[in-house]
């Protein structure tokens, strides 16, 4: 276990010489260890509760009735434990994805965009609570990647023109208790976006990070043939980390890792069952769907990365037989996705 790094964020982010320095060592607790906390306050930690309240409440449903509450549009929504895979293995989480809310009349639904349409919220508390818990957490995202870009010397939008209008989401996850036969929350693998916001409760005894390791060479998950997954499973160098009151923890995911050239690298992460029940939150703070994504400096298409291809091709590949990787298929979705991946690229 390493103690990690706590930084206090400013509300405003300006590019004053105080900014620059911040960013700079946020970057090398990245570089060396993986991973760094943000302290939070109390008004903050009490939308966390409330997170967390409403959550325990929605997990505690029946199963018949939490499986209700999913979407054939979109992968938010209700996954049951054992249904999510990582590395051809079934991960013991149970999990509600929150996406973004496209209501059935936005444009997009209409043209059949992969991906896109309503949550299918189990209650207006359930969705007032997450919503409110995400928000927060976009405010901080976009900060954190301000102080990114000034820290790489880049302009302070560098980062954020790509998360205009982002499509920011959310894995609310409970664990169960290890058993005899298991302690696997969720196998090894590196985030496929841009930046991940986390939370977990007191329990701990779970999660764990492989920091940057010199001379380990890291896979680019966003290519098929370098998956991430189960990567280093079951070497030793992975770093418990431990929960701690009052922050967040953060750490860059593939996209960072695609843009920076490698300078900042994806963290890899895995989750052991604990002693007893846990819940954690993990928000993705993420490009525009239509975003083009390359390395800072590069006009190669050939190095480009379409984000709405990215996470559809992510998701599609973890729920093989989710009945939203179905109808994706069945009406033939990803030729609209092509059609749109061109449009972006030739416009960036």
């Amino acid at each position: 276990m390493t103690n990690l790094v706590t930084f206090h964020i400013p509300q405003v982010v300006s590019g004053t010489s105080q900014d620059i320095q911040l960013g700079q060592q946020m970057i090398e607790a990245w570089q060396r260890d993986g991973i760094y906390q943000i302290a939070i306050e109390p008004a903050q930690e009490m939308v966390v509760a409330n997170a967390y309240a409403a959550s325990k409440r929605f997990f505690s449903m029946p199963l018949a009735d939490k499986a209700e509450h999913i979407s054939n549009l979109t992968y938010s929504g209700y996954v049951a434990s054992g249904e999510e895979v990582t590395d051809g293995i079934q991960d013991g989480s149970e999990i509600f994805t929150v996406t973004k809310d496209v209501t059935l009349e936005d444009a997009r639904v209409g043209e059949s965009w992969p991906c896109h349409g309503p949550v299918p919220w189990p209650d207006q508390q359930y969705r007032h609570a997450i919503n409110a818990y995400m928000e927060q957490s976009g405010h901080i995202g976009h900060r954190i990647l301000q102080l990114t870009a000034l820290g790489l010397g880049q302009d302070i939008d560098a980062f954020t023109r790509l998360t205009d209008d982002g499509w920011h989401h959310m894995r609310v996850l409970r664990f169960p208790a290890a058993s005899a036969t298991s302690e696997r929350g969720i196998g090894a693998h590196t985030d496929y976006g841009l930046l991940v916001i986390a939370t977990q409760d007191e329990v701990g005894q779970a999660l764990h990070i492989r920091p940057p390791i010199e001379g380990e060479r890291r896979n680019r998950n966003w290519l098929a043939e370098e998956s991430a997954a189960g990567a280093y499973e079951d070497d030793d160098k992975w770093t418990y980390v431990k929960p701690v009151p009052h922050t967040f923890t953060v750490f860059p995911g593939d996209i960072f890792q695609l843009i920076t050239g490698g300078e900042l690298l994806s963290t890899p992460h895995k989750v052991k069952l604990a002693d007893r029940e846990r819940y954690a939150f993990a928000y993705f703070h993420e490009p525009n769907f239509q975003a083009v994504a390359r390395p800072l400096g590069s006009t190669d298409d050939a190095e480009s990365l379409h984000y709405g291809s990215h996470f559809t091709s992510m998701f599609t590949r973890c729920y093989p037989d989710r009945i939203t990787t179905q109808r994706i298929h069945a009406e033939d979705r990803l030729s609209v996705l092509d059609k749109l991946r061109e449009q972006a690229v030739s416009a960036s």
